[in-house]
């Protein structure tokens, strides 16, 4: 409509402008023409009564005056006559305009002294009035008196409009034709073919880059199809020999890099770029009130501390909540970014939530429902059927921003999560086509547990419609299965490990993420003097150091954890003044009141230890409460003897592997709980029972206690397990998995 109103704009005007002049200049002549036959009609008449009421004048004869005037009454328009005496004053006026004789009228006396016609225009009452004075003269010249006739005029004006209507409707006629023929014109030669150039040049950005243009004219438009087609033809050359470039290298390397995870890539996806879902973004832009400036922050996150490395590895497309404050500041017309900023490797497309979609889908049932329900921490999962109604929509919401960026053809989707379960329905619905991978970040319950949640049905539907479904650990895979096997009309194929349900199968396995190494890698020169920087300031000199990072959540046993630190100072005083414990801690959903009293009880418990314990400078606990980058948390790692990693339950834990990718120097030993999914990797960490406080305290003493040779020949062993098993393995297994799924299962239709 706007490119329409543009094209017609100024040829509307010009001819609204002429129609304006033309119809002025025609209604003005109309308007001249009839008064002038007005005019030539008064004249007449009064003329035609000259002799008449000359006698009558003359005689002063009322009656016949009467009646000469009473016959011009019936004629049309004619609204009055009037005869004066020869001193201008009435002698007798027709009934029906009787009034007229209070009218004021200077204009007699110039007709009796100059014995000339009068005639002018007038307004009386409600009327628009022509009146004309003619003299009446004897035979010797002199003045007998006067004739008035007035006639009515509004007519004149009744047709000036009723022309100015027909000359409106003619031009709106004409302005409708002139927008009908432009927008079929604009349709014919403009829209049309460039709608087909963009649906091309759609299908080519989504990898159909077979498609032949369907452009043939010679005009601009057919230059610009003819240079796309040659691109075309290039990436149709180039991309076979990529491909097959690719095999060869994967073929030939042993380790798994971010390179060899981009071959293969390029060898089992081709163009079919991954398309990642996630409720985290990797990329927060925030807006700082008190410095006035926008920050980007990576935000704490197992999920994109796993993902992000392989997206720049790999590229494609990452869909995600924008959370950040300024994060709208930051998009194209697309709501889609380049990141990481200043070094792009992949598009971030940013999915904008309401706050009350936020409460509902993520604080509500998500985290205070399927969270809670995942992991066996004793806390009561709570769900409302409002919070279910919300997560719903907001599934819908990813599900409608996905399908259009999807390719033409088999797109791949990998999806993060508890926040999603069903957006593999929603999205085969639409794209049968579609290869769909869900991994699940966090513990699977067993069916009894899972059977509280009143939603069981609609959730396994959704999360059944994936191709693959992968966990950390292999006892969340078998829960699931028995999951599916209790709770839902399916039927479990123990030895392909899968769910097959109304003749759709979903492979279920186990994948254990892990990092990228390069990250916490050999020390950097930066993070080295870091280190001595925070030993300094801490005054860490000559103490035995531990560290444990995470948010603040209480799945993460961080309560216990301080109380096993307690008890060890206890029961071991010797380690007082020598031993510090750094807590980092990142708050994390701090809406929901289970994470603010939890906050508050952490803060508390540490301040009272503290107090306990403090002798002169020295305190046992430094708590560090806030957002740390990869960069600042590795020279800690760097300082840290031990690294304590306690959840009460965890589907893997991240920071149990970025420690021992740190210790380069084969320095430091890890204590790890036995309750998370890293412990069935890590099986030379010190494992531990958060729990059991007494064991917990002993295990502390042991780890510091434990010979250096036998802390080296650990760390190396969970080195060289942690170095293999990287994140690009982890990637490249489910990539394997996918392909293998796609390559191997017929298409099927809801």
């Amino acid at each position: 409509m706007k490119r329409l109103l543009l094209f017609s704009l100024p040829i509307l005007i010009i001819i609204s402008v002429v129609f304006a002049f033309f119809g002025f200049f025609q209604a003005r002549s109309v308007q001249e023409r009839l008064i002038d036959e007005i005019k030539r009609k008064a004249k007449a008449v009064a003329e035609s009564m000259e002799l008449s009421a000359g006698q009558i004048l003359a005689t002063r004869d009322l009656r016949k005056a009467q009646r000469l005037i009473e016959k011009f009454e019936t004629r049309e328009r004619l609204q009055g006559c009037v005869l004066y005496d020869r001193e201008g004053k009435l002698f007798v006026i027709t009934k029906r305009f009787s009034e007229w004789k209070d009218h004021q009228k200077p204009y007699l006396g110039e007709v009796i002294t100059q014995k000339t016609p009068h005639g002018e225009l007038a307004k009386f009452g409600d009327y628009s009035v022509y009146s004309y004075v003619h003299p009446v003269l004897d035979d010797d010249g002199q003045i007998l008196g006067l004739v008035e006739v007035i006639y009515d005029t509004s007519y004149i004006f009744t047709r000036l409009t009723e022309l100015w209507k027909r000359i409106s409707i003619a031009l709106i006629a004409l302005v409708i034709s002139i927008l009908l023929v432009s927008l079929l014109t604009l349709r014919q030669l403009f829209v049309m073919p460039v709608r087909r150039l963009t649906e091309w040049f759609t299908r080519f950005q989504r990898g159909n880059i077979d498609a032949k243009s369907p452009i043939r004219d010679t005009g601009e438009l057919g230059k610009l199809a003819e240079e796309v087609e040659q691109v075309a033809l290039n990436l149709r050359v180039a991309r076979r020999s990529m491909i097959e470039e690719a095999q060869v290298r994967v073929e030939k390397e042993d380790l798994w890099t971010e390179k060899r995870l981009q071959d293969l890539v390029v060898a089992k996806l081709g163009e079919n770029s991954l398309f990642v879902v996630s409720n985290r973004e990797p990329y927060i832009h925030v807006f700082d009130v008190e410095r006035n400036e926008t920050k980007m922050m990576f935000p704490a996150s197992g999920v994109v501390t796993a993902i992000d490395p392989i997206m720049r590895a790999c590229g494609g497309t990452w869909v995600a909540h924008g959370s950040g404050n300024a994060d709208t500041k930051f998009v194209n017309s697309r709501n889609k970014i380049g990141v990481p900023p200043g070094d792009e490797r992949y598009i971030l497309k940013r999915v904008w939530l309401t706050k009350e979609e936020e409460e509902g889908y993520y604080y509500g049932f998500a985290n205070e429902g399927l969270w809670l329900l995942c992991h066996v921490t004793h806390t009561r999962p709570i769900f409302r059927e409002v919070d279910w109604q919300i997560y719903r929509k907001v599934n819908e919401k990813f599900a409608d921003a996905l399908l259009e960026e999807l390719p033409a053809d088999n797109p791949f989707v990998f999806i993060q999560d508890y926040h999603f379960t069903l957006l593999p329905q929603m999205i085969k619905q639409k794209r049968p086509d579609a290869t769909i991978a869900l991994f699940w970040h966090i513990p699977w319950p067993n069916p009894e547990v899972f059977s509280i949640c009143p939603y069981q049905e609609e959730i396994l539907e959704g999360m059944l419609c994936c191709d693959l479904i992968g966990f950390h650990v292999q006892n969340n895979c078998n829960n699931f299965l028995d999951t599916a096997n209790r709770l839902m009309e399916s039927r479990v194929d123990t030895e392909k490990f899968s769910v097959v349900k109304s003749g759709r199968e979903t492979l279920v396995r186990a994948f254990p993420i892990s990092i990228d190494g390069s990250v916490f890698g050999k020390p950097t020169e930066s993070v080295l003097n870091q280190k001595e920087k925070i030993r300094e300031e801490l005054k860490l000199d000559g103490k035995i150091v531990a560290v444990s990072v995470e948010r603040i959540d209480y799945t993460k046993g961080i309560v216990e954890r301080l109380l096993a630190i307690d008890r060890f100072l206890e029961k071991y005083p010797e380690f007082k003044t020598r031993f510090v414990f750094i807590q980092i801690a990142a708050p994390s959903r701090t809406h929901i009141k289970r994470y603010h009293d939890l906050t508050g009880e952490i803060d508390e418990l540490i301040e009272r230890k503290n107090w306990k314990y403090a002798e002169g400078d020295w305190s046992p606990i430094i708590y560090l409460k806030r957002q740390f980058t990869p960069e600042e948390i590795s020279p800690y790692y760097q300082l840290a003897d031990l690294c304590i990693v306690s959840p009460l339950h965890d589907g893997m834990n991240l920071v149990a592997k970025e420690f021992i990718s740190a210790k380069n120097d084969l320095s430091g030993i890890l204590l790890l709980s036995r309750f998370a999914g890293a412990a069935r990797e890590l099986t030379d960490a010190v494992q531990i029972n958060p729990y059991a406080t007494e064991e917990f305290a002993e295990s502390i003493k042991d780890a510091i206690e434990m010979p250096v040779e036998e802390k080296r020949r650990r760390m190396e062993r969970m080195r060289e397990i942690v170095g293999k098993n990287n994140i690009f393995f982890w990637a490249a297994n489910i990539i394997a998995e996918l392909t293998g799924v796609k390559n191997t299962q017929p298409l099927r239709k809801e």
